[in-house]
C-alpha cells in the first residue's frame, strides 16, 4: 500500500477557477496535494505563473512530477502556509484546499484512517515529531476529552477519554477505534457515522495544528494579494468553514462577492464523494493597501 500514488480529483475545480482574474502575473496554491487545481490553472490561463505549497513531502513530489511540463512557470515551497514569506512578491489569485487529502487517507501507514490497520501517525509534515499515539498516550483524561470536544465537536467526549486513558497504550488506527466504539452506547454505534470519526479528526487536527494555522493564513493572507485579487478556501467540516466565513467577511479590507459558499453539482457529488462535504467561500477580493494583525489561535491545550 505504501506505493500508491499520490493523485485525486480536485473538488470544485471549476467553481474555483472561475474566481481567478486571468491576469499575467503570480498565482498561490496553498495546499497543491496533486496538483489538479494548479494544473487546470496553468492550462486555462497561460500567461500565469503559480506558487505551489503543500506541507506533505509525498504531496509535493507528486505535484512537481505532475506540474513538470510548465516548467519554470512554477515554483515550490514544502512547509506550512501559515507561516509562506512571500517578500516583495503578490498574487492574483490565492486558494487554499483544506483538510486531509484521499491518498493520504487511503495508505494505512499515514494513519489518517481508521478503515485499514496502521499506526497512530497522522502527521501532515512527517519532519515534526508529535504524532496521534503521542496525544492518545500522554495527555491526561481532561484535556483529551476537551480536545476531542472542541475539535470533533463529539458530545461523549469525556466517556470516549475515559476509556482511551483507562486501556492505553494504543498503536494502531483499528484498535483506537474498536476502543472509541466501545466507549459509546449501541444506538450510537448504529448511526451514520461510525462512532470514531468525531474522535480521528480532532486527533488529526490537534496533530497538525490545522485551525491554528488555518487562522494565522487566514489573517496574513490578503496582505499577498495584487489590488483586485482574490482569495478563496475550500473546507470540509464546519470548525473550517466557520473560521473561513467569519474571518474573511470580518475583514476590513476585503469585500466578500458571494454571500453562500459555492457546493458541488450533484453529478460532481455521485462522481467523487469526497465532494459531497465540500464547501468554497470566496471570491474575496482585496480593495486596498492594508495590515492586518492576526488574532490569538482559537484553541490551545
Amino acid at each position: 500500500m505504501g506505493n500508491l500514488p499520490f493523485s485525486h480529483l480536485p473538488v470544485l475545480l471549476d467553481e474555483t477557477l472561475a474566481l481567478w482574474p486571468q491576469q499575467e502575473g503570480w498565482y498561490l496554491d496553498c495546499t497543491v496535494g496533486g496538483g489538479g487545481h494548479a494544473a487546470a490553472w496553468l492550462t486555462r490561463c497561460p500567461q500565469a505563473r503559480l506558487l505551489a505549497i503543500d506541507r506533505d513531502d509525498e504531496a509535493l513530489t507528486a505535484a512537481r512530477q505532475r506540474l513538470a511540463e510548465f516548467g519554470d512557470r512554477v515554483e515550490f515551497w514544502h512547509g506550512n502556509f501559515a507561516d509562506f514569506e512571500p517578500g516583495d512578491r503578490r498574487f492574483w489569485g490565492i486558494m487554499a484546499d483544506l483538510g486531509v487529502s484521499s491518498p493520504q487517507l487511503d495508505r494505512p501507514e499515514r494513519g489518517f484512517s481508521f478503515q485499514q490497520d496502521g499506526p497512530l501517525d497522522m502527521r501532515m509534515d512527517r519532519s515534526q515529531p508529535l504524532t496521534a499515539a503521542d496525544l492518545v498516550n500522554t495527555w491526561d483524561e481532561t484535556d483529551l476529552a476537551n480536545l476531542i470536544y472542541r475539535y470533533g465537536e463529539e458530545r461523549y467526549s469525556r466517556a470516549i477519554a475515559r476509556r482511551l486513558v483507562g486501556h492505553r497504550p494504543f498503536a494502531d488506527t483499528q484498535t483506537l477505534a474498536q476502543n472509541i466504539a466501545a466507549a459509546v452506547p449501541p444506538a450510537y454505534r448504529r448511526g451514520r457515522l461510525h462512532p470514531a470519526t468525531r474522535t480521528f479528526q480532532a486527533l488529526r487536527l490537534a496533530v497538525n495544528q490545522e485551525l491554528e494555522s488555518l487562522t494565522r493564513w487566514l489573517h496574513r493572507v490578503a496582505d499577498w494579494l495584487q489590488p483586485g485579487g482574490t482569495v478563496a478556501a475550500i473546507s470540509f467540516h464546519s470548525l473550517e468553514d466557520r473560521l473561513v466565513k467569519h474571518t474573511l467577511r470580518d475583514h476590513p479590507h476585503l469585500t466578500v462577492l458571494t454571500k453562500k459558499p459555492l457546493m458541488a453539482s450533484p453529478d460532481e457529488q455521485k462522481s467523487n464523494p469526497r465532494a459531497r462535504s465540500a464547501k468554497l467561500r470566496g471570491p474575496v477580493a482585496k480593495l486596498r493597501s492594508h495590515r492586518f494583525s492576526p488574532e490569538p489561535s482559537p484553541i490551545s491545550r
